[in-house]
C-alpha cells in the first residue's frame, strides 16, 4: 500500500451506508472501522478516498448478508484537494469489496470511475477500473 499524495478530506463517517460498485454480491455496506486511522479517545473514525474499511453487508445476495467484509473507498461526495490545487468531488460515495489486506478485489468488474488516489494506492483495484479520474 502506497501513501496518497493528495490531502484527502475524510468525508465518510462512522456508521455510513455506502453503495458497492462491483459485482462481489454486496449492494450496500455499513462502515464500522477504518484501518490505520488514529483518533482521540471516544471519537469515531471517518474515512476518505483510498482508505480501507471494515463493514457489514446490509443489502445483497443472501449468502453475503450480515457478513463482515473489507472494502476500499473509491469515490466520495465531499471534495478533496490535490497537490496541484485542483479540487475533486464525485456524484456519489462508493466502495469496492476486497478479499484481503493487500487490496485484491473480490469482484471482477468495477462500475463507474475510480479516484486516482485509490488506484495508485491499491494496484489490484486499478487493474479492474475502466475509468480513473
Amino acid at each position: 500500500m502506497k501513501p496518497v499524495k493528495a490531502r484527502v478530506t475524510k468525508g465518510i463517517n462512522f456508521g455510513s451506508y455506502i453503495p458497492v460498485c462491483d459485482n462481489s454480491g454486496a449492494k450496500v455496506i455499513r462502515m464500522f472501522a477504518v484501518f490505520r486511522r488514529k483518533t482521540t479517545k471516544g471519537r469515531y473514525p471517518s474515512a476518505g478516498v483510498g482508505d480501507m474499511i471494515m463493514a457489514t453487508v446490509k443489502e445483497g445476495k443472501p449468502e453475503m448478508k450480515k457478513q463482515v467484509v473489507l472494502a476500499v473507498i473509491v469515490r466520495q461526495k465531499k471534495e478533496y484537494r490535490r497537490p496541484d490545487g485542483m479540487r475533486i468531488a464525485f456524484e456519489d460515495n462508493a466502495a469496492v469489496v476486497v478479499k484481503d489486506k493487500a487490496g485484491n478485489p473480490k469482484g471482477t468488474l468495477i462500475k463507474g470511475p475510480v479516484a486516482k488516489e485509490a488506484a495508485s494506492r491499491w494496484p489490484g483495484i486499478s487493474k479492474l477500473a475502466n475509468i480513473i479520474v
